[in-house]
Order: C-alpha cells, then sequence, then structure tokens
C-alpha cells in the first residue's frame, strides 16, 4: 500500500510499488553515522514521496526532482532534521512546498504537459486533482491519501483547523461533481494509491543524492564568497574614488538683459561696391598704403 490508513503509524504511508520490496526500518544503533542514517531515512522515504509528488504536479520529472531537492536540504541541515520529531513529515513538507511552487510555470521545460496517464480512469482523476487549487490539493492528499487527521493536516499546512476542513470539503465537492463514483473518502483513497501505483516513478540512490547536496552546497559558498569579495571591492574603489572635500556646484547660467541680437551680414551697397573695386585697383606690391585723395 503506497499511504498508510487513519489510525495507522506514520511509518505505514511509505512503501513500494507493486513488484517492490519495501525496506523496513532499522533499529538505529548507537554507531550508526549520519550518512547511514541520511540513507536509511532516503530509502524509507524517496519512493513514496516520489508518487506522492507526482499526485500534487502530474509531473514525473518534477516530482523526481522536488524529491530530490528536500533531500538536498536535508543533509545540509542534517543535525536538525535528525534529532526532528518527524523526520520524515520535515522531508515530505519541504517537497511539498517545491512542488507546488508556482515559480515552475515560468521554467521551459514545464510549459507543455507530460504524457497523460495511460488508463482513462486515472487521466480523468488526475485531470480533476490538478484543476484543484495547490492548498486543496495539498490537504486531500494529506487527508484522503495519506491518512492524517485534521490537525495533523492544518499544522502540516500551516492553516487553521476550520480552515483546512473547509478545503477538504471543497475538494471532495469537486472531486465529485467530476467523478460521482469518488464521493465516499474510502474510494477516494483506493483511487489515489492507485493513480500513484500505476507510474513507473524512480527515485536517485542516496549516494547521489548526498554528493548532489554537498556540490549544491559548495556552489553556494563559493557564490556567496565572490560576491562579498565583489562587494568589498567595489567598497574599496568607491572610497578611494570619492571626493574628500565639498565642491560647490557650479551655479546655473543666466539670461544677459540688453545685448543687441546677432544679424548676418546684408548686401553691399553701390558706394561700398565702388570703393572695394577702387581699393583692389589701388593695390601696390611694396609696403606703400593707400591714401585717401584729397577733394
Amino acid at each position: 500500500m503506497l499511504f498508510r490508513t487513519k489510525g495507522s503509524p506514520v511509518t505505514a504511508e511509505l512503501s513500494a510499488q507493486p513488484g517492490e520490496t519495501q525496506p523496513e526500518p532499522a533499529p538505529a544503533p548507537a554507531s550508526l553515522t549520519p550518512a547511514q542514517a541520511f540513507d536509511a531515512l532516503y530509502a524509507f522515504c524517496a519512493p513514496a514521496l516520489v508518487r506522492q509528488a507526482y499526485l500534487l504536479t502530474g509531473r514525473r520529472e518534477l516530482a523526481r526532482e522536488s524529491v530530490e531537492r528536500a533531500f538536498h536540504l536535508a543533509w545540509q541541515r542534517w543535525p536538525e532534521v535528525a534529532v526532528d520529531r518527524d523526520p520524515a513529515g520535515w522531508v515530505r513538507a519541504v517537497t511539498y512546498e517545491y512542488a507546488l511552487s508556482p515559480w515552475h510555470r515560468f521554467r521551459p521545460r514545464y510549459r507543455h504537459p507530460e504524457p497523460p496517464a495511460a488508463d482513462p480512469s486515472d487521466r480523468a482523476l488526475m485531470a480533476v486533482l490538478l484543476n484543484l487549487p495547490p492548498s486543496q490539493r495539498r490537504s486531500l492528499l494529506l487527508y484522503d491519501g495519506l491518512g492524517l487527521d485534521l490537525p495533523e493536516t492544518a499544522a502540516e499546512t500551516e492553516a487553521s483547523t476550520p480552515t483546512t476542513a473547509n478545503r477538504l470539503l471543497n475538494a471532495r465537492a469537486a472531486i465529485a461533481a467530476r467523478l460521482p463514483d469518488l464521493s465516499d473518502p474510502a474510494a477516494l483513497h483506493d483511487r489515489l494509491v492507485s493513480l500513484a501505483s500505476h507510474e513507473r516513478l524512480r527515485a536517485p540512490q542516496p549516494p547521489a543524492v548526498r554528493s548532489g547536496s554537498e556540490r549544491r552546497a559548495r556552489f553556494w559558498t563559493r557564490a556567496a564568497i565572490a560576491f562579498t569579495v565583489a562587494l568589498i571591492g567595489t567598497t574599496a574603489l568607491t572610497v578611494r574614488t570619492a571626493p574628500t572635500h565639498y565642491e560647490p556646484p557650479v551655479a546655473p547660467g543666466a539670461e544677459i538683459q540688453g545685448v543687441p541680437a546677432r544679424v548676418g551680414q546684408g548686401a553691399l551697397s553701390d558706394a561700398e561696391v565702388a570703393l572695394r573695386r577702387k581699393l583692389r585697383s589701388s593695390w601696390g606690391n611694396g609696403p606703400e598704403k593707400v591714401v585717401p585723395l584729397a577733394r
């Protein structure tokens, strides 16, 4: 069974697909290393989380990516996750948050729908699920799929109990309007389990997830260091090139009044033309100057 039923332990919600062997949680020895503890949690939780993320998104690749990113963050914060009261719930909450992020719609790889399920009934149920608001879809999966009770569902979705109950009622009503045979919560639970189990979804191996988390951590650490160095360099350059004393601004120019406007030279008069002709004809080769003739 993929999801746990109501009233069963939390660990029962995680199981294998048909034909797979479900790993049993081994008792934690005193000498268990952090890597071994992480690998045990991943092997126990990842297969079911991938199928749950698929029910939330309808995308196989995004479901695998959501689980991988959640475990990346879990490994980076392993001292916190290891002592958490419910490590599986911690990883599940991060997986759901990443899977339902509205920013995925702007990614080129997720702009086009994936091939639908082969079974017509599965396609119909998936279409109804994806038409629900994300908050209703998440609450429905936690309550009717995983079997959490109402306070647990409200706590994980960070909503009040009345709000969560209203979301569940609206989601059930929307499903019953489109698929009347799923108006019974027990029948809805079975169909959710069947829908997720029909998809062959695989998760990467735990060592690959740990190494990927460490690579991401190194990348962002180096990026933060490079940004800090660039910021320090820019600040030092600004301090060095900034003026050290106050320079008053130049006063704006003022319009000068009373100056005649500049005009272009007009045509010469007859007297000026005659004078120019006379001067040109009187030029000499020496230093002599033209002397006006006395009248």
